[in-house]
């Protein structure tokens, strides 16, 4: 006998339906507008979730900030807390940094590095990151010969600055935490919410 949805309880079935719902909300108004491929949408079946249960990659999210960036779901959700502080240029600029060091071509290497300097790091930048100026004036001489680390020691600053800033409060932030207790009840209950098991002649 297969195991299809009709075997697992409604009760199991509605609490699955709420969780996605909860998550949906918060992640509602989350749009990365640099390039950075989906980071910003919700994703109920990525690579990661088949390896592992949504619920378990939301609880994970709160082992390590380098855990919750690795998670396109958990990047998603960070995004859409900071949008709420008003500081979600440090993110968007190092997801602009990752992109950055997947190009292959020179002339595009130069060309977006440029775009990428003007967009967060200069004095005036549409969505400045807060970075101190030795680092600015570092990051500007690396662009007279553009590889794919002249960002390096500015994501760091805005990695760390993130990871002992926002990253915190984001786990302490009610969505957060409502979403946590929401998987922690789905983790909690196994037996409520396991398939049948298939029958035997």
């Amino acid at each position: 006998m297969c195991r299809t949805l009709s075997a697992f309880p409604i009760t199991c079935l509605e609490r699955a339906k709420e969780f996605k719902t909860r998550l949906g909300i918060f992640l509602h108004k989350s749009d990365l507008g640099y390039e950075t491929g989906n980071a910003g949408k919700f994703e109920w079946n990525n690579k990661q979730s088949k390896e592992r249960s949504f619920s378990e990659d939301v609880l994970g999210w709160k082992e390590s900030f380098d855990l919750l960036l690795s998670s396109k779901n958990g990047v998603a959700a960070f995004h859409a807390f900071l949008k709420t502080e008003f500081s979600e240029e440090n993110l968007e600029f190092w997801l602009a940094c990752e992109e950055f060091k997947k190009i292959r071509s020179a002339a595009k290497l130069a060309s977006r590095a440029h775009r990428i300097f003007e967009e967060f790091i200069c004095s005036e930048a549409p969505k400045e990151v807060n970075i101190d100026h030795e680092t600015r004036e570092l990051t500007r001489m690396n662009l007279q010969t553009a590889t794919a680390t002249c960002f390096d020691v500015a994501q760091g600053k805005t990695h760390t600055l993130m990871e002992k800033d926002s990253y915190p409060r984001f786990l302490k932030s009610p969505a957060y935490q409502d979403l946590a207790a929401q998987a922690s009840s789905t983790n909690a209950s196994p037996s409520s919410c396991s398939p049948a098991e298939p029958l035997h002649t």
